[in-house]
């Protein structure tokens, strides 16, 4: 059952804590919406927060703050970076809450994070991203959900089942990269099954990756715990060389992105991208690809049922 009330949290003092017993989130009120905590209920928040940013209320400039957040991609400046930093309205309806932000004023998009608790999976939350267009126009976007995970971690990223070169010849699969993405860093393992990029203080430069790979997850292994986030995939043309799941890090955090197609959103019409997030406790960090393969795949295999 939902339990949710009003708390102060990091400097803010309208933020919302929402628990089934087993998993607690805690959302911004006077920003976002972002989702700034997330872990089991007294545990540590595997989310990454910046606490020179924490409880400030209406900059001009647009601050990460941490947490998980709502973007429309493809990234472009000015549009992706608007400064999210007014207050937020909340809708309780069940075991529902949704956190809808103002439109947005240069760009007249709206956007909102509803997280609704699973009642046969406790360890489970949805979390639906939804962007209406305000505008007198249609846009071309594609919601962009982004997981700022807290430091010191490893990110996992599966790759599609190998098939032999006499039964499949052509391309499965695309992977992308930025122009900083060097694939010598050593926070790299290219695995054949798996990608794994360690999150590290002492890097100084970011990296990133992207690709296209249908029903995919990721997921990012933390001081025990295994965080997993899994997106409804539809077809359609992504962003970024179609890719539908990114992941990116720099010295402070490493980041954990799902994106759905694009599309060309009308008037007053909105798009919707899901995911579900899973909770996975006494997990390994895996070191290399074998310990993925012998102990957290299975784990997310057991646990999961998607």
């Amino acid at each position: 059952m939902l339990q949710f009330n009003k708390i102060s949290w990091g400097g803010w003092e309208n933020c919302h804590r929402l628990s089934n017993g087993t998993l607690e989130l805690i959302v911004t009120g006077d920003v976002g919406a972002r989702i700034i905590s997330f872990g089991a209920v007294g545990g540590v928040n595997l989310f990454k927060t910046f606490e020179d940013q924490l409880g400030r209320v209406g900059d001009a400039e647009w601050n990460i703050y941490g947490g998980h957040r709502l973007w429309a991609a493809p990234e472009v400046m000015p549009r992706t970076y608007y400064p999210d930093n007014a207050s937020v309205s909340v809708q309780v309806e069940g075991e529902a809450v949704t956190f809808l932000s103002p439109i947005e004023t240069t760009t007249h998009l709206q956007k909102a994070i509803t997280v609704k608790f699973i009642a046969d999976a406790p360890n489970q939350v949805e979390v639906i991203h939804t962007i209406t267009n305000q505008n007198l126009w249609a846009v071309e976007l594609a919601p962009w959900s982004l997981t700022v995970m807290a430091e010191g971690g490893v990110g996992i990223m599966p790759l599609p089942k190998h098939r032999s070169h006499d039964k499949v010849l052509l391309p499965t699969h695309t992977l992308a990269l930025w122009s900083y993405t060097d694939l010598s860093d050593p926070r790299w393992t290219w695995g054949s099954e798996y990608i794994l990029l360690r999150q590290s203080r002492m890097a100084h430069t970011p990296q990133k990756i992207g690709a296209h790979l249908p029903n995919a997850w990721l997921a990012y292994a933390l001081e025990g715990y295994l965080f997993v986030k899994h997106a409804h995939y539809t077809n359609g043309t992504y962003p970024d060389m179609n890719c539908n799941v990114e992941m990116f890090t720099d010295p402070t955090m490493l980041e954990l992105e799902t994106l759905a197609p694009l599309t060309s959103l009308q008037p007053q019409a909105h798009v919707t991208h899901v995911e579900r997030w899973a909770l996975l406790e006494h997990a390994v960090q895996p070191h290399d690809e074998r310990d993925v393969k012998s102990q957290i795949a299975p784990a997310i295999a057991n646990a999961l049922d998607w």
